[in-house]
């Protein structure tokens, strides 16, 4: 039997770059993409994403959906790592451990949308504890974020890392309108009843992310505290490969968070950080946004579309 036939569309930006080196040495896959002069030609591309068997779209949003809708034959798999449907119907959300039975649901699918960086960590930390009950759905959700400045893509790293970079800002807070493109996939996946406040911000720091979600717990069921979040998150995750709680004797123990301590790999680590005295509960999360908060995810998904069942990665 012949490997099967990965077509990365798109391969020249932070995510596809990524997703190529995670897959470069792979003998079990044939990975191939299209020649610099050919990324544009439209019938090339169709003839491509037609010849394939997974093919993994690393594009802008409009040029994403023409893939997809160049797409005739029935056989194509598609992991679409742009924003363009993550709220779609039919199309399988590619976050694993979000829920029992995903990852039968991403293995056996036919169109699998990857979650975007942000709400990796928010859906993370926030869907366990909405289904237990823990968090009411329609509870004022606040969400603060601080990204490497890869999750602009390549306009992000030349501002950093070109020729101007000594005037690149050290931070930015960005999102003011309160309008950014995944507050509705945070709320579709993380259950939640009404539009959460999202406040994201570009650390200089190329990637890696800190995401934080505070609660009052006087607006929680009475008798949750952040012991009871804890455990909640805790066994939600306890057979995760690539998901862990953080202990809460370890969280209670830190003084701070860093952004880039699990670069280069696709864990994410959730801490629940109680303040008793005060009546609050911090949540968070911390992983890379090139790793589980993009190409790592996409890899992790095209495994477990190749084995038709949930394998962790290694």
């Amino acid at each position: 039997m012949s490997a099967p036939v990965i077509f990365i569309d798109g391969d020249q930006g932070t995510t596809g770059l990524q997703i190529h080196e995670r897959l470069r040495d792979r003998t079990d896959i044939t990975v191939f993409t299209l020649a610099a002069g050919e990324r544009k030609d439209a019938r090339l591309r169709a003839e491509a994403v037609n010849a394939c068997d997974i093919a993994i779209l690393c594009l802008p949003d409009a040029a994403a959906r023409e893939a997809v809708n160049a797409i005739v034959n029935p056989a194509v798999r598609v992991i679409d790592a742009s924003s363009a449907h993550r709220t779609q119907t039919g199309w399988t959300y590619g976050f694993p451990e979000m829920t029992s039975g995903q990852p039968e649901r991403i293995a056996s699918a036919r169109r699998v949308t990857n979650p975007g960086c942000y709400p990796t960590g928010a859906i993370g930390l926030l869907r366990p504890l909405l289904q237990a009950g823990l968090i009411p759905d329609n509870y004022p959700i606040s969400i603060h974020a601080v990204s490497g400045y890869s999750g602009r893509g390549r306009a992000g790293v030349e501002e950093h890392e070109g020729p101007d970079a000594i005037n690149a800002p050290s931070f930015q807070v960005y999102g003011l309108d309160l309008a950014h493109k995944h507050t509705p996939e945070i709320q579709q996946h993380a259950l939640l009843a009404q539009r959460p406040i999202f406040v994201p911000a570009y650390g200089a720091f190329r990637q890696g992310i800190v995401l934080t979600v505070p609660l009052q717990l006087r607006s929680l069921a009475p008798g949750v505290d952040g012991a009871t979040l804890h455990e909640c998150l805790a066994r939600h995750y306890a057979e995760a490969a690539h998901v862990r709680v953080l202990p809460l004797h370890e969280s209670c123990a830190e003084k701070h968070l860093d952004p880039q301590v699990l670069n280069g790999t696709n864990d994410m680590r959730l801490s629940v950080f109680p303040a008793v005295d005060h009546g609050h509960v911090l949540l968070s999360a911390v992983f890379d946004n090139l790793g589980k908060g993009a190409s790592g995810a996409a890899v992790q998904n095209l495994n477990l579309m190749l084995t038709q069942q949930y394998r962790p990665m290694a």
